[in-house]
């Protein structure tokens, strides 16, 4: 016992281990480390609330931290924003009482254009959901599942979404078939980022089905989905940078 009192005496004093967590995290501050130095600051507060010319210090340089990096959040969602409203330019935005989200609707994709084609059609709504559907138009039932895009040996395919499924529709109008395949919730398979990447490519596609259908993708389709990901790119990251701001301004109240 006389032992474990002797020990305890000799051990640093909560002034002095806050002393030293508080230096440790005005370095690591000063390297760049904001992340672990916020969480040291605020450790020091809470462990060692008696220790109050560190815990001061402590809060003080905390509020520093969080208000640095609410200045270049604030900075980044204004580059954000002007970048969504420069892309917003090539497309309608639209809702209908079907809606619950406003569809981005690219002007190059207007479907009375594109009634009796086969091609490939982009949905964005104003969260920067995006996924894609394949569009058949002919004579014949494809009964098609999936699609693969494709340039020589580049190429990306959807999963596959079968006759039963929802996002699979059929109609039928005088002798002639429409068949409409929504890749949904990841489906796409990485199909949106292989055309966006390779826009400048002559990409192809083939539906793939009971038959199978061959399709040269249009420039303006390509450069439609490019910008359409894009777009969803920067909804989503201001959605994002939103609620960090949010955050580090309840930080700092």
């Amino acid at each position: 016992m006389l032992f474990a009192i002797i020990l305890f005496a000799c051990g640093k004093s909560e002034k002095e281990k806050a002393t030293e967590k508080f230096a440790l995290a005005t370095s690591l501050y000063q390297k760049g480390d904001t992340t672990t130095a916020l969480q040291l600051l605020d450790s020091v507060q809470v462990l060692f609330p008696k220790a109050f010319e560190s815990a001061g210090k402590a809060k003080d340089l905390a509020n520093k931290i969080n208000s640095e990096m609410l200045f270049r959040k604030e900075q980044q969602i204004d580059k954000v924003s002007a970048r969504i409203a420069d892309l917003e330019r090539l497309f309608d935005k639209e809702k209908t009482e079907y809606d619950r989200f406003s569809q981005y609707i690219h002007k190059m994709q207007k479907f009375e254009r594109r009634w009796n084609q086969s091609f490939i059609e982009l949905h964005l709504d104003e969260r920067g959901d995006l996924y894609i559907s394949s569009n058949y138009y002919g004579k014949e039932w494809l009964n098609h599942t999936g699609i693969r895009v494709y340039d020589g040996i580049f190429q990306a395919r959807t999963d596959s979404v079968s006759l039963d499924d929802p996002g699979n529709h059929h109609s039928e109008f005088m002798n002639l078939h429409w068949e409409k395949v929504s890749y949904k919730n990841g489906k796409d398979n990485g199909v949106i980022q292989f055309i966006a990447d390779n826009a400048d490519r002559n990409l192809k596609a083939v539906f793939l089905g009971k038959r199978m259908y061959y399709i040269v993708l249009e420039a303006f389709d390509k450069q439609a989905i490019k910008e359409a990901y894009q777009l969803s790119n920067a909804l989503k990251r201001k959605t994002e940078l939103q609620k960090e701001i949010k955050e580090l301004k309840s930080r700092l109240n």
